[in-house]
């Protein structure tokens, strides 16, 4: 589905009974840096399967949104709102992985009458970038797309991973970032490594969440959850084992099992 936010082109994936006019929230989906709302596509069906109504928008100046990529974290969480208006969603469940954890949390922190549930996979605040990465972003873009690839997913997915019918798993997680538009890779690990914002956004957040944690992550470390779960009021941790970064594409059942029975909970 293609929309219009703030006078740009948003294209949006869609799956399950979506109807503003319900009172069910839709569960909105929001990806990483250098990817796209192809990062959930083996996420989407499971959940439409449990009964979610989900919405997995390309960000701006990623997949096939227009506009340049927003150059900051608060930036983007406004942007989400209005997306949110351009669909006529007075509420949702928003979900984030990576970046977009940090987008939903800065999100559900300004505007909580909007969002009825927030979570938070492969999150970390504040979330540093190393410089190798933050300095290579632009002159080195590909080789930093091999090593964020190379990070994100455990060695036995690495070499074996995949859904079957010869997908090679690790490969369809740098193929996205690889399809990317140029700059947006360096804007995106800037705003994550800017944002010094979130345990205060934690500290506002007043809706359920859960924080979804891959055990052998390596990018967002689990030892770094402990401030984040301190600020969040009403926070679960769940863990998934044998899983990287890349939660979606190495374990995406169990991610859209973890997902829907939030939904659930909390009503959605």
């Amino acid at each position: 589905m293609e929309l219009t936010v703030r006078g740009q082109r948003c294209q949006v994936l869609m799956a399950g009974a979506f109807n503003a006019a319900e009172r069910q929230p839709a569960l909105v989906l929001i990806h990483g840096a250098a990817n796209d709302r192809d990062a959930w596509h083996a996420v989407i069906g499971h959940l439409a399967t449990a009964g979610c109504a989900v919405l997995a928008p390309d960000l701006p100046g990623h997949g096939l949104s227009d506009g340049p990529p927003l150059a900051s974290i608060e930036a983007l969480a406004d942007w989400l709102a209005a997306l949110l208006d351009a669909t006529g969603c007075a509420q949702a469940v928003i979900a984030g992985h990576s970046m977009g954890s940090l987008v939903a949390l800065e999100c559900a922190a300004r505007y909580p009458d909007r969002i009825s549930g927030l979570a938070l996979l492969g999150c970390s605040a504040p979330m540093p970038v190393a410089e190798t990465l933050l300095s290579r972003a632009t002159s080195q873009t590909d080789s930093v797309y091999r090593l964020i690839t190379e990070y994100s997913v455990t060695p036995r997915f690495q070499l074996r991973g995949g859904s079957g019918h010869g997908v090679w798993g690790a490969g369809a997680v740098l193929a996205i970032m690889r399809r990317s538009p140029r700059g947006a890779l360096a804007i995106d690990l800037a705003n994550c490594h800017n944002y010094q914002q979130g345990l205060a956004a934690a500290e506002r957040v007043e809706c359920p969440v859960l924080l979804l944690v891959g055990r052998r992550d390596r990018m967002t470390p689990r030892r770094n959850l402990p401030p984040l779960r301190a600020a969040l009021r009403h926070a679960v941790q769940r863990e998934i084992a044998d899983c990287g970064h890349a939660m979606m594409a190495e374990q995406p059942r169990l991610v859209a099992d973890e997902l829907s029975q939030f939904m659930a909970r909390i009503g959605g």
